[in-house]
């Protein structure tokens, strides 16, 4: 669990701090790769204590099976569903296309292109992601701690 918060704790320096006064793609970028960093490490743990308290046999060697068994396991919340949408995408982040507008202003914006869609990462949304990963890592402590 600290692991976890560390790499939030970084994230939102990210956020909170380098963004507001950098205001480039590349902040963003790394912000969403850090948080991608996070959410790997929290599926690992839970992954583990779900081994441990006998709810799932076995941790799956691939990436796509450990994302399965976690789907499994938190099918009934959709705040971590959500989470798991996002944390694919962020899999997939180097490969897909991306477009930056507005650089060095405050309304910097960088379009991602995925699953045939435009996605407008800009300090807004970064905003609402942020909060859904507060409520992850809610779900996640209350998990490891059960």
């Amino acid at each position: 669990m600290e692991e976890i918060i560390q790499e939030k704790i970084s994230a939102d320096h990210l956020l909170y701090v380098s963004l507001k006064y950098t205001k480039t793609c590349d902040v963003i970028i790394n912000l969403l790769i850090r948080w991608r960093k996070m959410i790997d490490t929290a599926i690992e743990e839970l992954l583990k204590h779900a081994k441990k308290k006998k709810k799932i046999s076995s941790i799956p060697a691939n990436p796509l099976g450990r994302i399965e068994a976690i789907q499994k396991l938190f099918k009934k919340d959709k705040n971590f569903m959500e989470i798991i949408d996002f944390y694919i995408m962020l899999k997939k982040l180097e490969e897909l296309r991306k477009e930056r507008i507005g650089e060095f202003r405050k309304n910097v914006n960088l379009k991602i292109f995925y699953r045939g869609q435009e996605i407008n990462v800009n300090l807004e949304q970064l905003k609402i992601y942020a909060d859904k990963l507060e409520k992850f890592i809610t779900t996640t402590k209350q998990f490891l701690l059960s």
